[in-house]
């Protein structure tokens, strides 16, 4: 359990959150600038700013808050004890408000409207599919590096598996209702239309249930106790996001 006051972890999620939405749609508005007409160039463009600046702010938050940075990862490091609930259900407004500043601020870098309502839809069959998959591997990613006692292997673990999932995912990997909820404010190659806002949150709820099945089916408590004595293994402290 973190014992640092509520307060600094609550203000870790939020700034982790609005560096996150920044990045991310920051990166995409840059992209479409940079390399006009060019779809696969500005994904790449944007896939690597993220899973880079991810990866940063990880690093860096991640002994204030665990850098969950994502109301899927609170809610299911609530549900495997690694913090109570009081702290996971405080963590998630600070995620989505941070978010939400972090896309304004995106937007008004690039001389763009504070807030600009994005019309890229993506409610599809595919698109939930793609969501429901990239929430549950992240949770397995996240959560499986914890009980295996490699926590510090996760910042670059979770920079690189988003940086991918942009790829391997026709969504673009989202897996993160708060980010979701962010991008909605950008009319950008970022952006999620309000109204695919809610399918795409639908599918990370239920990614995150997926994924913690997936883990007890991986990686049972009992075969990873740590020996008495090991002094390098460390305590359940899942860090991160995700996505984008």
């Amino acid at each position: 359990m973190n014992h640092l006051a509520l307060w600094r972890r609550l203000l870790s999620e939020f700034v982790g959150s609005a560096l996150l939405a920044a990045l991310v749609i920051g990166s995409g508005i840059a992209a479409q600038q940079l390399s006009p007409g060019n779809i696969g160039l500005q994904l790449l463009e944007n896939a690597g700013a993220t899973a880079a600046g991810l990866y940063a702010i990880i690093l860096v938050l991640s002994p204030v808050s665990g850098a969950h940075l994502n109301p899927v990862v609170s809610l299911a490091d609530a549900l495997e004890g690694g913090t109570t609930w009081r702290d996971a259900l405080s963590y998630i407004p600070f995620q989505i408000v941070g978010c939400v500043a972090g896309a304004v601020l995106a937007n008004v870098m690039f001389s763009l409207p504070a807030i600009n309502l994005s019309t890229h839809h993506r409610a599809t069959g595919p698109h939930f599919l793609s969501e429901v998959l990239a929430t549950a591997a992240l949770v397995v990613l996240i959560f499986g590096l914890a009980r295996t006692h490699r926590s510090a292997l996760t910042p670059a673990a979770v920079g690189a598996y988003i940086g991918a999932a942009y790829f391997f995912t026709s969504s673009t990997s989202f897996a993160n209702p708060a980010i979701a909820v962010g991008r909605m404010l950008s009319n950008s190659f970022a952006g999620i239309a309000p109204s695919s806002v809610p399918w795409f949150i639908i599918a990370e709820l239920v990614g995150g249930a997926v994924g913690l099945l997936g883990l007890r089916a991986l990686f049972p408590v009992t075969a990873f106790l740590p020996d008495a004595g090991d002094d390098h293994v460390h305590g359940h402290q899942p860090q991160t996001s995700h996505e984008s």
